[in-house]
């Protein structure tokens, strides 16, 4: 099928860590972003409580980066931009199971797993376009999305 994907972690101790990374997701890039910045640090457990908060639309994720023109949400504390995600939210959800998944095989304990790795890269781009009056054509694009995750035993 192709080349084995590598993972841009580097450092990472073989034995405590488990790894779960996602390719080609039809998501947008700059909500990805947000959504891994917002969880890494945190443990597994507590990174899924708030991403099914998201999904049934009651805590927000704070937009750090890309913020222009997003409305202010009630409930962040430091930082008042923000949106809820949904569709993202639900892959990372994925992942999220994906992980623990992995970490159980490799006989880690699931209490004690902190999200120390989360990043999002640009994937390939679809492109289509749509056929408009008077023979012209406009072109409209689709970022596919890669996002890794690992967690640490701690």
């Amino acid at each position: 099928m192709g080349g084995r994907w590598k993972i841009s972690a580097q450092g990472l101790d073989p034995i405590r860590t488990a790894i779960a990374c996602g390719r080609d997701l039809r998501i947008s890039y700059k909500h990805a972003v947000e959504v891994c910045s917002t969880i890494k640090g945190m443990k597994l457990e507590e990174a899924r409580r708030l991403l099914e908060d998201v999904v049934t639309l009651k805590k927000p994720i704070p937009f750090r980066r890309y913020h222009g023109k997003v409305g202010h949400r009630r409930g962040l504390q430091k930082w008042a931009a923000g949106r809820y995600p949904v569709k993202t939210a639900k892959e990372v959800l994925k992942l999220l199971d994906q992980l623990e998944a992995n970490a159980a095989y490799k006989g880690l304990d699931l209490d004690r797993l902190w999200i120390v790795h989360a990043v999002v890269h640009k994937g390939m781009k679809i492109r289509k376009y749509i056929p408009r009056a008077f023979g012209r054509a406009t072109p409209y694009y689709q970022q596919l999305v890669h996002i890794e995750l690992a967690v640490e035993e701690r």
